[in-house]
């Protein structure tokens, strides 16, 4: 069994956990007018951006120069893990410690699929999770050098869906006998090359008012925010974990990816597949789930897609539905692992934050969505979806732990 002891987190509307946390609860947004570089001219100018953190400075104090700014992020999320897991690397050996990132390959991901085929295992592949790419390897290879980690090391690429496949080849990997797996998220693509890719998607929404921009599941979905940031995660074997005493924030008790057909193939997209398949990972039903933490696109079109895969699993109406990241944008690579943040923390003040921004799903989507406010409520079994660019989806189910099941 693998489980969360440790969470680090880097995100547009708060850092670490507590503040992140808060935030979400709270309603208090990270999306803010992109100013980094001159976006006039450009039909939207909108961001989840970090702030109170200078990304160039590693976290022992050290100027980064040449580090770029994901992987500056990274380094922050990875020593929060680890010190709120309080794992000493140091004292440990490296070779019982294995790290797994998730990363997005910039401009190419959104307009060169063929060059995204290239560098990952694509829809004629099985095992998506074995992808590697030489972009995340840039996180991957920091992070093990920071903090002397010697076990085994993957680096994967999926987009948004990235970071729930990094979790689950975590808990893989935990199965073959590594005790502790660093487990991490975090991207950021906000210099002129980037935020162009950003646009090139079509997707990105133009509305100039933060409150209304990004707006999941809504009448008024206009499309989606980016952002940056993200969340690390430690996870150990349980046994391990209880034999140091450590604070355990859940259970990866399933996990599944699928791919997409062909848009001219007839067949259904493969998010239902996911769900199913992670459910039964699990050994649950439907019926066991609390919440759905949704991939949330905030483009109709992909938004009517999802609400039917979860009508069709869960029946109308028949599970809540949230999607905290209207307030911090869509992180690429971090913002599936933000999700489970939100979920162990939902599961452990059985409290469902609230999708801010929306305010009136269409009626024919048939989904509970929470608006307006936190929803009070026992929480203890949790489905997070993620989607990425180019037909990626996966499925993580996270439980609440019971010592001795």
């Amino acid at each position: 069994m693998s489980v969360i002891t440790g969470i680090g987190v880097v995100a547009p509307n708060g850092l670490g956990i507590k503040e992140y946390w808060a935030a979400t609860l709270s309603g208090r947004s990270g999306i803010r007018k992109l100013d980094r570089f001159d976006t006039a001219g450009c039909p939207a100018g909108l961001a989840g951006l970090v702030r109170d953190v200078d990304p160039a400075v590693h976290p022992s104090g050290r100027l980064l120069p040449q580090t770029d700014v994901s992987t500056r992020l990274a380094l922050i999320a990875a020593q929060g893990a680890l010190d709120d897991a309080d794992v000493d690397t140091a004292a440990m050996s490296g070779d019982d410690i294995g790290i797994v990132t998730a990363s997005t390959s910039g401009s190419a991901e959104f307009t060169h699929p063929e060059f995204t085929r290239r560098w990952s295992r694509g829809p004629e592949h099985d095992g998506r999770n074995e992808s590697f790419a030489w972009f995340s390897a840039v996180n991957t290879g920091e992070v093990s050098i920071r903090h002397v980690l010697r076990g085994p090391s993957t680096g994967l690429l999926a987009e948004q869906a990235g970071g729930l496949d990094a979790l689950g080849r975590a808990r893989h990997t935990i199965r073959t006998g590594v005790p502790l797996m660093l487990c991490g998220g975090v991207d950021s693509a906000f210099d002129p090359p980037g935020w162009a890719s950003h646009l090139a998607s079509g997707r990105v929404s133009a509305d100039p008012d933060p409150a209304t921009a990004y707006r999941p599941f809504d009448t008024g979905a206009t499309g989606y925010l980016p952002g940056e940031g993200g969340a690390a995660c430690v996870v150990e074997d349980a046994a391990a974990a209880l034999a140091r005493h450590a604070r355990v924030y859940g259970e990866i008790a399933g996990y599944a990816a699928t791919f997409d057909p062909a848009p001219d193939s007839g067949r259904p997209p493969g998010l239902r597949r996911a769900i199913e398949t992670a459910l039964a990972d699990a050994g649950i039903t439907p019926a066991d789930v609390d919440v759905v933490f949704a991939d949330a696109a905030g483009v109709p079109q992909l938004d009517l897609a999802e609400a039917r895969a979860l009508r069709e699993v869960f029946g109308t109406r028949g599970v809540p539905i949230t999607a905290p990241k209207a307030l911090t944008g869509r992180l690429l690579s971090g913002g599936a692992l933000l999700d489970v943040v939100s979920a162990v923390m939902s599961i452990q003040e059985a409290v469902i934050p609230a999708t801010f921004g929306t305010r009136q799903v269409p009626a024919a989507y048939g989904i509970d969505v929470v608006l307006g406010e936190p929803r009070r409520a026992p929480v203890d079994t949790v489905l997070v979806l993620a989607r990425g660019r180019w037909g990626f989806n996966a499925a993580v189910v996270i439980r609440q732990f019971q010592n001795g099941s």
